[in-house]
């Protein structure tokens, strides 16, 4: 597994499965479940939920999936903005300890910015990590200038990363974004990295894949996996997907690649 060091100095694996859409029918629990089990039996130690994700049901499958191997698991997770105010986020987050069934969360997001002004958002977060309910914090979705303002609020230079929309058709955070990211020494989480499947059907893609004997979402998530300070967050339901997700880590790009 690679790893990407956040500013604390913890090291997180730099690949992980998303949960998105998850958790939206019960009767699927077990099967979303078995597919985040097989990705921790294949090395995908990072999990990415959300309390919005299926109203919190994702959550409750990522519970059912990391049952009896909780230390093994790195859990990411996120609190709406309409529950970001000081005493909004340590409720929401207790909400989401209980589902998760877990005594801490290992990094917890603001999914995207609300009505809560940043200051009170952190002094929440940082109540919560005071009382080792969770062992870092981060942001969602915050562009340049959100950033800006979060980095001169008290303790905003706390935050862990920004996850945000990035793969190869969306770089848009080239531009300004991941620039201030890399300067604060602050991680880009990506998430949708293989464009919600659009990249899978990419003729450039396939033949790079052919060339290295692997499938277009393993060059794709290389791709990411060899930016400055990049993790992705892969989604998938189904178990056959999780090996091109682990075959990414072996894939080397060269220049001609790249």
């Amino acid at each position: 597994m690679k790893h990407v060091t956040l500013p604390g100095g913890d090291k997180i694996p730099a690949i992980g499965l998303g949960t998105w859409h998850m958790g939206e029918a019960a009767d699927l629990l077990q099967a979303e479940a078995d597919v985040l089990r097989h990705g921790l039996d294949c090395g995908l130690s990072l999990v990415d939920t959300a309390e919005m994700y299926g109203e919190g049901g994702a959550e409750l499958v990522v519970a059912e999936a990391v049952r009896a191997r909780r230390d093994e698991v790195y859990i990411v997770s996120k609190v709406y903005p309409h529950n970001a105010s000081y005493d909004g986020v340590i409720a929401a987050g207790e909400r989401s300890l209980e589902r998760l069934e877990t005594d801490r969360i290992d990094l917890y997001l603001l999914h995207w910015r609300g009505q809560f002004p940043l200051d009170e958002t952190v002094s929440g977060f940082e109540r919560l990590k005071t009382d080792g309910k969770i062992r870092n914090w981060g942001v969602s979705n915050l562009d340049t200038g959100d950033m800006t303002e979060l980095l001169g609020v008290r303790n905003g230079c706390n935050c862990a990363v920004d996850q945000v929309l990035y793969n190869l058709s969306d770089r848009g955070i080239e531009w300004d974004l991941k620039p201030k990211l890399v300067k604060n020494h602050i991680p880009v989480m990506a998430y949708c990295p293989l464009g919600e499947g659009r990249l899978l059907r990419d003729a450039s893609l396939a033949t790079l894949a052919d060339r290295h004997g692997v499938t277009p979402a393993s060059i794709a998530l290389a791709w990411l996996l060899s930016r400055q300070q990049t993790i992705a967050i892969p989604k998938t339901s189904r178990m056959e997907r999780i090996a091109p997700i682990v075959a990414a880590l072996d894939v080397e790009l060269d220049q001609d690649d790249l």
